[in-house]
């Protein structure tokens, strides 16, 4: 029953995730130009470049707060990752040490010898 609700969840975010691939792409791209459009900002010294790199700038703020809506993807793609995690768990076994001094012998000597 686990792994059917780990599959809903997973199907929905996958679903959510393709919806969003293209504003997406739009969103890094958007963010790309406008880091480095400030960077270029920084560096330049003449006042008309200065005013061309803040225009590219505020176009690619608006570009990128006009994807905004596309976090959705982002957080759709954080939760198909913990999905896929959780369903490739594996099931943990619990092993019992025992009170033999010779088993616990060995394994302080191997400790020892790293």
């Amino acid at each position: 029953m686990k792994k059917f609700g780990l599959f809903i969840v997973g199907a929905i975010a996958a679903l959510i995730l393709l919806a969003n691939v293209g504003p997406l792409i739009g969103l890094v791209i958007s963010l790309g130009i406008l880091y480095y459009s400030f960077k270029q900002l920084l560096s330049t010294e003449s006042v008309v470049a200065k005013i061309a790199w803040v225009i590219v700038l505020l176009i690619a703020l608006s570009f990128a707060i006009s994807s905004f809506p596309s976090v959705l993807g982002l957080i759709a793609a954080y939760i198909l990752y913990v999905v896929y995690r959780k369903w490739n768990k594996s099931k943990e076994t619990i092993i019992e040490e025992s009170n033999d001094p010779f088993t616990n012998f060995e394994k302080q000597w191997a400790d020892l010898n790293k």
